[in-house]
């Protein structure tokens, strides 16, 4: 199978903590995205080379999707067996990941994410992390 293919995301149990946010994939597996995420609103531009994680949860805040961007570590079995989507952007491309939640690549393997929480009928989540450092981000309503 290949490991760059887009993948439709499942729905994720979602727990939010004043620690962070954990997930529950749908093999049982859970992790937890660190820290109180920082509110932004707008647009979030990345670092270079960073993974980008977007989770949208439903109204009740106990569900969720997430999707992960330009993923090229995991394999297509590993995201369907977890539930994580997955798409993949060449630079320049841009794609609404959900609804009100838009995601584009641009030069230096950088991404911008817009969001408006309204359209979405969620919480916006954004995490962006390498082997170093995690970063959490919440689109918040202007």
């Amino acid at each position: 199978m290949s490991a760059r293919s887009d993948i439709a995301p499942s729905t994720l149990g979602v727990e939010l903590h004043d620690y962070g946010v954990e997930v529950e994939y749908i093999d049982n597996r859970t992790t937890v995205y660190r820290g109180v995420p920082e509110a932004v609103t707008g647009t979030l531009a990345t670092a270079p080379g960073k993974e980008v994680h977007v989770l949208v949860t439903d109204p009740t805040e106990t569900e969720g999707v997430m999707m992960y961007v330009n993923d090229l570590k995991s394999h297509d079995d590993v995201l369907e067996s977890s539930g994580v989507g997955r798409v993949i952007l060449g630079e320049g491309e841009e794609e609404e990941l959900f609804p009100g939640v838009l995601v584009r690549r641009v030069p230096g393997h950088r991404f911008e994410i817009e969001a408006d929480p309204a359209v979405a009928r969620g919480r916006v989540f954004v995490f962006v992390e390498d082997d170093w450092a995690e970063h959490s981000y919440e689109f918040v309503a202007e």
